[in-house]
């Protein structure tokens, strides 16, 4: 048998133990092993075993993940996304629609401090949905609002899934983030355009609501001082090269720390269950980078990427119609795939692919990303609705994918421009950090 069949037969053991609901590191981690062995010998996957974990987690670039999850953890738990939904309500809440977009703004801003979609979904259902179905908007409305608007966690910066692709493709984490903020702010205004258009054609779906005093409006915008301050502290000072992008997560964890104590809505049992998740979704990331760096090696030795880009090469296809291709399958996978899983199993075998093609990696990174999140909402497993339809008793699964649907086709148009122009991705990086 062929490396290359055994390669591809690791493929499908793989996600055979993620069907099984096998951890996605574990999967990864005797995926890489036993095709090692095969390969080779047993000595080579125990060496592959005592060695490859070693060189991974001495990156030093890892040691941001635990203080970006911490700056998310104490974010959720200090409060921080009430006084956004509250500033944008008072601005927008009024006009038809004008809770569910109020919604949106509060997740874009949410997720600039957090950079974990769940973390975003979670919270912001628990505060805006219930306000919406107060006021008598449609529940498939309201879920599919908070759905979509939770994927915009992992798009504005920081997000965790930048800073895995940083790692795994050792690219600049800053010029991710500077990447992404357009990207972010463009996915902001499409998910408003959707749900204008939206109410244009299903007024019924959202009665309007009364409207905010002016005064009490700038009142509010108190309560998103927080947020901003914390993003141009954290974001800003990467930018401005205060400090290094771990130096940066750290100050983002401590200033979400601080934020939280002096608002009052961080106690001693919020600061304990923040630091506790921290450790346990950091030390879940670390099992995934080292079972990413046993797969990897074992993709190697069977040559997989080399033989996948001969393949993609031979197709004498222009290399736009080889990344629409390569979109189509990260769409595909993302149906069936947790993000996290996704970006860490297909990077390694896409990036060299992207590489030979000449494609921006930058660029491609915020590709990924938005495909990824993509994911998030789409059937039959978008995690974004099955977690939003569980908080959301007024609503079944299938009434929420409905909801999304808006939503869906917002990101459709919003990939399609970003690859047609990707300059709106580099822009900002080019200016900020010059062009490479």
């Amino acid at each position: 048998m062929s490396s290359l069949a055994i390669g591809g037969i690791g493929v499908g053991v793989l996600l055979l133990l993620v069907a099984a609901r096998l951890p996605i590191g574990l999967a990864l981690l005797i995926t890489g092993f036993g095709g090692t062995a095969v390969l080779h010998d047993l000595n080579a996957a125990l060496f592959s075993l005592g060695s490859s974990p070693v060189e991974t987690l001495s990156n030093y670039s890892l040691s941001m993940l635990p203080m970006f999850v911490l700056m998310g953890a104490f974010a959720v738990r200090g409060g921080l996304s009430e006084g956004m939904f509250r500033a944008a309500n008072a601005f927008i809440g009024h006009r038809r629609g004008g809770l569910a977009m109020a919604s949106i703004v509060a997740c874009a801003g949410f997720g600039a401090v957090c950079g974990s979609s769940l973390a975003t979904v979670t919270t912001m259902a628990r505060i805006t949905v219930p306000e919406m179905l107060r006021y008598g908007y449609s529940p498939k409305l309201a879920s599919g609002t908070v759905a979509a608007g939770g994927t915009l966690g992992i798009l504005i910066p920081p997000s965790m899934l930048m800073v895995i692709y940083a790692v795994l493709t050792e690219t600049s984490i800053g010029r991710l983030f500077a990447a992404g903020i357009l990207p972010g702010l463009l996915a902001t205004l499409l998910y408003l355009a959707a749900i204008a258009i939206w109410m244009r054609l299903r007024p019924e779906l959202a009665p309007p609501t009364p409207r905010t005093p002016w005064g009490e409006r700038f009142r509010e915008l108190r309560g998103v001082l927080g947020i901003v301050a914390l993003f141009g502290l954290t974001i800003g000072g990467i930018f401005a090269g205060w400090f290094s992008p771990t130096e940066g997560a750290a100050v983002g964890a401590f200033g979400a720390l601080a934020l939280g104590v002096v608002t009052g809505k961080l106690d001693s049992r919020g600061f304990v269950e923040a630091v506790k998740e921290a450790v346990i979704v950091s030390a879940m990331l670390f099992l995934l980078v080292i079972g990413i760096s046993l797969f990897e090696f074992f993709m190697e030795a069977a040559r997989v990427p080399e033989q996948l880009g001969r393949l993609i090469g031979g197709l004498d296809l222009p290399r736009y119609a080889v990344m629409v291709v390569i979109i189509l399958m990260l769409a595909l996978l993302g149906c069936v795939l947790d993000a996290i899983a996704m970006v860490f199993i297909v990077t390694p075998v896409l990036f060299p692919i992207v590489q030979g093609l000449g494609f921006d990696l930058i660029w491609f990174g915020i590709v990924m990303v938005m495909v990824v999140e993509f994911g998030l909402i789409t059937p039959p497993f978008g995690m974004n609705v099955f977690v939003i339809a569980k908080l959301t008793p007024q609503v079944n699964t299938w009434g929420a994918f409905t909801g999304v649907m808006p939503f869906i086709a917002s990101d459709l148009i919003r990939i399609g421009l970003i690859v047609a122009f990707p300059a709106i991705a580099l822009w900002l990086p080019n200016l900020i950090f010059g062009t490479p």
